[in-house]
C-alpha cells in the first residue's frame, strides 16, 4: 500500500514535456540527435530507435540539471517551418 502512495505522489508531480528532435544520419553509421530547444542537448546511436532512445535520457539528465541549478529550459510550443534554399555558387561580378 505505501508504495502505490509514494508513486502517486511522484506521479503528480512529473510533468510531460514534448520536444523536437532532429536525427542527422552519420556517414560512418549511426544517428545524431540534437534537440534544438535545449542548447547542447545531443546524443547518438547506432540506430534510429536506440538515438531516440539516448536522446531522452539526455534529454531527463539535461532537465534535471536546469531544475537542481534553478533555471528554467524552455518547454513553450515548438512548431516545424520548412524553409527553401536555392542552392548554388554566387559569381561575384
Amino acid at each position: 500500500m505505501r508504495s502505490e502512495f509514494l508513486y502517486a505522489i511522484i506521479q503528480a508531480t512529473m510533468t510531460q514535456y514534448q520536444y523536437i528532435t532532429v536525427l542527422t544520419p552519420q556517414e560512418e553509421g549511426g544517428y545524431t540527435a540534437t534537440v534544438p530547444a535545449l542548447q547542447g542537448c545531443i546524443s547518438e546511436g547506432d540506430t534510429r530507435e536506440e538515438a531516440l532512445a539516448n536522446i531522452r535520457d539526455a534529454i531527463e539528465g539535461y532537465l534535471c540539471a536546469a531544475q537542481k541549478h534553478d533555471l528554467y529550459p524552455f518547454a513553450g510550443i515548438q512548431k516545424l517551418e520548412e524553409v527553401e534554399v536555392v542552392s548554388g555558387v554566387l559569381q561575384h561580378a
